[in-house]
């Protein structure tokens, strides 16, 4: 008596691998999905620790932008302390803004749900494409970056800088690719330990400051070559735009709002409080220090100068160095968590390839994690790991994105401002609710997007010849990438559907079979064996590409398997193998229309892959030729290479 389909109940069990689950750790099934949320304790270094670490560069980058100004002298480096008091002010009104989208996508998703709800496709996939380079930018710099800070006190290590950052940009992965949870746990030492470091610089620095003992910095040169006399506007938006690179990474809690327990909203927006709160202090903190010690652009980073200056070139000197490394390392993580995501929210809309959408065995989409770190290990190479060469580049797809994130926000609020006092819409990513606060709302959106636009019109002309060309260009390129591959899934979609099908023809139609002999062994009689088994008439064919093979094949046919069958011999003098097969199964076609073809190739598995290597595979060549021709189908028969040098058949 047979067993229903309803009794056969199968629990297919995880797929186990020694050295990846040493790597990675043991598969989790899918409903430990809700387990793997993260505390706010938490989730400031995993989601924050782009933002945080920028304070470990931002100020340099404003002195760079300042000491152009030659003739000014060393006073240009004052207007740094009012430059970062406005970008502070930025990031209040940007924190303001991206709450009210937490709030109102509690789903997550950040600038691309709230563009894609709002503005339409085209500026959602505007902003998707802004949010991807500037995540994969976002390792590269602070990968960059924290190497910066490793050969500043180990000058030695400097030839080795692309090497150090490729490692640890895989190192990065690997953690990543074990699950948030533990992400979240590995990096949030280093991230509190930098936090901890760091109020001790600024506390020790001020209290210095306070009873006249902070020095000036000592025993370095300023690597800036001037390029000007003046103190111009230009150059001043200039260093307003490269000090605003303290900003990127605000919006990556507004992306990753899923990863937080409950209350999942009031979780994600205390967090970007704290972290704007921290984020704001040490930012001004360190700039007015720098000022007070007389830190110049130069080899050595403005961080170690201050630290240098304070603590001396101590124990504590020392700890501060190892935790900015830290932190910069550990900012690369913001984008480890976060281009997943966005990535995987553009590939369910059809955007991206489908791929970027599946779980991995620790519930994370590591195909996502996969290419942002095969990614970012491109840009290392081709800069040579040099920061000053990313920065140019970094920035201005978030800017862009938060513009458009803004903007999508006002379009809401005005939305919201037509409900009637019991009216709620369901909306692509959100439900629209009555609010009597709409206009002040709408209001702190609108001021966020109008100076998140100028930060990105700042950004793209002053830095333009410098390589912000290439962010300008890539987006735009990318968002043509992503239509494209939208077009081909609609129009996928479009071939595969049954909506115009009403009687479909099911019925079975002739059923030709060949088997491709490229020799005679054990292996060819499992392929005469599985012809045999489907109870229809069969052709063997060998591809004779070498005469005296084809010959000795023959003969060994005619020993072992000619009372099955014949073995016809296509001569091929120029030694294609996949174009007398086709012209055999196009005449097959031309004699009987509607049949099918079906090719039954043998192939040789061994119990590595390295040994698999070592055979030839034209296995994948026949299928990728044959695939592309109607109703023809590619049967593999496989017969394994056991450890002992027998074959299993």
């Amino acid at each position: 008596m047979g067993v229903t389909p309803e009794e056969r109940q199968v629990v297919a069990e995880p797929e186990r691998h020694a050295i990846r689950e040493l790597l990675v750790g043991r598969p989790l099934d899918s409903a430990s999905a809700a387990h793997q949320t993260i505390r706010k304790f938490v989730a400031l270094p995993v989601f924050a620790s782009d933002a945080l670490s920028s304070v470990a560069y931002a100020t340099e980058e404003i002195l760079r932008v300042l000491a152009l100004a030659g003739g000014v002298g060393l006073a240009a480096f004052s207007l740094s302390i009012p430059i970062s008091v406005i970008i502070v002010g930025l990031l209040i009104v940007l924190t303001l803004s991206y709450r009210q989208t937490i709030f109102a996508y509690p789903s997550g998703g950040g600038a691309y749900i709230v563009a894609r709800d709002n503005l339409g496709e085209s500026p959602a996939q505007v902003a998707g494409a802004a949010l991807l380079t500037d995540y994969i930018l976002t390792v590269s710099v602070s990968i960059a970056a924290g190497v910066a800070q490793i050969t500043s006190a180990f000058p030695m290590l400097t030839p080795f800088r692309v090497e150090i950052c490729l490692a640890l940009i895989w190192l990065m992965t690997v953690v990543n690719l074990r699950g948030v949870k533990e992400s979240g746990a590995a990096f949030a030492g280093p991230t509190y330990f930098f936090l901890g470091m760091t109020a001790l610089l600024l506390l020790t620095g001020f209290w210095q400051l306070t009873h006249g003992s902070l020095g000036t910095v000592t025993d370095v040169r300023m690597n800036v070559i001037p390029i000007t006399s003046t103190l111009t506007i230009l150059l001043l938006l200039r260093a307003f735009s490269s000090g605003c690179t303290a900003l990127t990474g605000v919006e990556a809690i507004s992306n990753g709002i899923p990863a937080f327990k409950e209350p999942k909203s009031r979780n994600a927006a205390t967090t970007m409080a704290f972290m704007s709160g921290i984020l704001g202090v040490t930012f001004i903190g360190i700039t007015v220090l720098a000022r007070r010690i007389q830190a110049v652009p130069a080899d050595e980073t403005v961080i170690s100068q201050l630290a240098r200056t304070i603590f001396g070139r101590g124990p504590l000197y020392f700890a501060m160095a190892a935790a900015t490394t830290a932190v910069l390392i550990m900012a690369a993580n913001t984008s480890f968590a976060d281009f997943p995501r966005l990535s995987a929210l553009q590939a369910g809309d059809g955007f991206l390839p489908r791929q970027l959408t599946n779980r991995g065995s620790r519930l994370v989409f590591s195909w996502g994690i996969l290419a942002l770190a095969i990614l970012a290990s491109l840009l290392i190479l081709l800069f040579n790991g040099d920061v000053s060469r990313l920065i140019p580049l970094y920035a201005i797809g978030v800017f862009l994105s938060f513009t458009l994130s803004q903007l999508g926000m006002v379009i809401r609020w005005r939305k919201v401002s037509r409900l009637r006092p019991d009216e709620e819409i369901q909306s692509k990513g959100t439900v629209l609710r009555p609010d009597r606060w709409w206009w002040a709302k709408g209001t702190v959106n609108g001021l966020g997007a109008l100076l998140s636009l100028v930060v990105t019109l700042v950004f793209a002309f002053s830095k333009f010849t410098e390589g912000a060309w290439v962010t300008v260009l890539l987006i735009p390129s990318l968002v043509w990438l992503f239509f494209r591959i939208h077009k081909h899934y609609r129009d996928t979609a479009r071939a595969l559907s049954l909506e115009k099908v009403c009687d479909p023809d099911l019925r079975g139609h002739a059923i030709e079979t060949i088997l491709l002999i490229d020799n005679v062994h054990r292996g060819t009689l499992q392929q005469v064996r599985f012809a045999e088994s489907l109870g229809r008439p069969w052709i063997a064919v060998h591809i004779g590409a070498d005469s005296a093979k084809a010959e000795r094949t023959r003969e060994r046919w005619n020993q072992f398997v000619g009372h099955r069958g014949e073995l016809t011999v296509i001569e091929s003098p120029y030694r294609n193998l996949v174009g007398p097969v086709q012209q055999l199964i196009k005449q097959f076609q031309a004699e009987n229309p509607g049949v099918f073809i079906n090719v039954v190739l043998g192939q040789l598995v061994t119990t590595s892959w390295w040994t698999q290597l070592l055979h030839q595979n034209t296995g994948p060549l026949f299928k990728f030729t044959l695939q592309r021709m109607h109703n023809v189908v590619v049967t593999d028969v496989h017969y394994l290479l056991e450890p002992d040098g027998t074959v299993d058949v």
